[in-house]
């Protein structure tokens, strides 16, 4: 049961995120990625140029041949035809040129705009606060990045231009088969309603199709790194098999969805060509039979120069329906990515936010409520206030609020009532970069970024210096553990930290919080992945380092409550104590309970 709606909520949350109406082409998100060409105005241009060219050597090709045959050669002129074929050869070769810088200006102009946009999207992600990324699968902002951006390039580099050679190929030689034969072209004008129909019928379908194939594939990517990142906790319970079903089924129901594009596609593209052969048999007896009984009125030669430009007339169907699945392709992934793009975050600052330009320190929560869900309420009417340069502890049971509370003074999230006050202002009125600049972080998840041990303690301060790196360790009292790794402080961490330990990660995220010479320290959990050894060194070097700044401690260790100056204790978002270690110890409350599991876990 509980797989079934596991199964299910995938399904539903792919079609809550990813579902759009059904149709062919949207016009208007092609001109959104025009504007992404618009700074290579000049490239955008001869690519065009290019492509006219392109559109009109292709029917002259054919016009050259046509008149070769119904001239020199029908006059028997051995000059006529070397000429001609001189002709029609400079004529290739410069089509085929023409061909090269169209296909490169086109690459070129591709994946410029899939750069911008790549960009775009990444610098939109940094503006979205947590409560986006607390509610979207990090395999389907991953999907955006990758897999719906590269079905655009492939609609600018490929589908736009090569599907407008083709439409002014068709347009070219429409132009010379009523030159040639204005009523035999009539025949041709009469055979458009059934390609249009044909067309209609299985666009539609395969707009509806494409699109499911994408949302399935977002899902199956949210699977596959949700499973990669928890794969510990998939062997620790021994479910990769039961793991394995599930992504068995959506793979499954990936692969239908394929498999039904390219069934579709398959019938889609022979009717188009039957149509178009059953055409040219009707072009031959209907042109064979005026040749014939209508005198002088069309000759051999026209009718063999109308055939050939039937031939190129028709022939980018075919390209044209293998275009269209791919731009239905980048439709879905451009609707997606603009989807993104015009997604606004739910707060931002105000227009009049101020920046602080040094935080004393002074924290007050006034009355904060708080809800992660409308409905569902973590934090009930929270009053407190951190004096400047002062500890608060934040204790309580799991899901009793205090990461909440880490998150509003961080100003991850917003309040639903209430105000928090920072320096006697209202965080909402504050600039978020201004504050952040001057806090330290140190969460529950010590998350480390690929690169060096160095780098990551710049993190903080990409500036600073070797011995800037070493003051902070040496204030920790973890300088001998960073010089004790393979390559000291060039040690490569590896994927989030992998190739240290538990306890060297965490160094690494305090030095990078110190680093900052925060005015205010928040630290979540901090040390609750620190060996009692290590510990020791690690409270010493605090004693120190947190005085004269604000911090907030969530910990469930015993040495950093008992000095904290103020101990605040939630129990399912409320605040129901408040005082030193020992005031609230004497009291007898619930404190006093919960001293008494910290004493027992040392």
């Amino acid at each position: 049961m509980a797989q079934t709606v596991q199964a299910t909520a995938l399904t539903k949350l792919g079609q809550h995120e990813d579902h759009v109406d059904s149709r062919p082409l949207d016009f208007r998100l092609i001109a959104r990625l025009m504007e992404f060409m618009k700074p290579y105005a000049r490239q955008r241009n001869w690519l065009l140029v290019a492509v006219v060219f392109r559109a009109i050597q292709l029917p002259a090709l054919s016009w050259v041949l046509a008149a070769v045959i119904d001239g020199p050669i029908q006059r028997s002129d051995v000059n006529g035809v070397i000429w001609g074929a001189v002709a029609f050869a400079f004529l290739a070769l410069f089509t085929q040129v023409t061909m090269h810088f169209r296909q490169r200006y086109a690459l070129e102009l591709g994946e410029a705009v899939v750069f911008d946009l790549r960009n775009a999207i990444f610098a939109h992600l940094q503006t979205m606060p947590m409560s986006y990324f607390h509610k979207t699968k990090v395999g389907r902002i991953i999907s955006r990045m990758i897999s719906d951006i590269e079905d655009v390039r492939i609609g600018v580099q490929e589908v736009l231009f090569v599907s407008l050679v083709a439409v002014g190929q068709m347009g070219v030689a429409a132009g010379f088969m009523i030159w040639l034969d204005p009523v035999l072209f009539l025949l041709v004008l009469g055979m458009a309603p059934i390609l249009w129909g044909i067309n209609r019928y299985f666009h539609r379908k395969l707009s509806v199709l494409l699109r499911q194939m994408r949302e399935s594939f977002s899902r199956v990517t949210a699977t596959l790194v949700e499973s990669v990142i928890g794969i510990r906790v998939t062997q620790g319970f021994v479910r990769q098999q039961e793991n394995a079903r599930l992504f068995h089924q959506l793979v499954t129901d990936h692969s239908r969805y394929n498999t039904a594009v390219m069934r579709t596609h398959g019938l889609f593209l022979p009717l188009v060509e039957l149509n178009t052969q059953v055409f040219v048999g009707l072009l031959l007896v209907i042109g064979g039979w005026r040749v014939l009984n209508s005198g002088n009125a069309t000759d051999v030669g026209e009718l063999v120069g109308f055939f050939f430009m039937a031939n190129v007339f028709f022939a980018p169907l075919t390209i044209l329906g293998n275009q269209y699945n791919q731009a239905m392709t980048a439709m879905a992934g451009a609707e997606r990515l603009f989807s993104l793009l015009d997604r606004q975050p739910e707060w931002q600052d105000a227009p009049d936010a101020l920046p602080i330009l040094r935080l004393e320190g002074k924290v007050e929560f006034d009355e904060v409520s708080f809800a992660y869900d409308p409905g569902r309420p973590v934090l009930h009417k929270i009053s407190f206030v951190a004096q400047p340069g002062q500890t608060i502890a934040l204790v309580g049971h799991t899901g009793s609020g205090k990461t909440s509370i880490i998150n509003l003074l961080a100003k991850f999230y917003l309040p639903t009532t209430g105000r928090v006050l920072i320096d006697g202002q209202d965080l909402n009125r504050l600039r978020t970069k201004s504050l952040h600049t001057q806090f330290g972080l140190v969460l529950q998840q010590n998350f480390l970024f690929m690169g060096t041990v160095a780098d990551n303690i710049r993190f903080a301060k990409p500036g600073a210096t070797k011995e800037e790196l070493l003051r902070v360790c040496r204030r920790l009292d973890c300088l001998d553990l960073m010089e004790s790794l393979p390559q000291g402080f060039d040690t490569p961490v590896g994927e989030r930290g992998g190739q240290l330990s538990q306890g060297e990660r965490q160094m690494v995220c305090f030095a990078r919080a110190l680093l900052a010479d925060p005015r205010l320290l928040i630290l979540d959990e901090a040390t609750s992945s620190i060996d009692p050894q290590t510990e020791v060194r690690l409270q010493r070097a605090l004693n120190v380092l947190l005085s004269g700044r604000t911090s907030f401690v969530v910990a469930h260790r015993l040495s950093t409550i008992r000095h904290a100056d103020q101990v605040l204790v939630l129990d399912h978002g409320h605040l129901i104590e408040r005082g030193t270690h020992s005031e609230l110890v004497a009291a007898a409350g619930a404190y006093s309970k919960l001293y008494e599991r910290f004493a027992k876990a040392g």
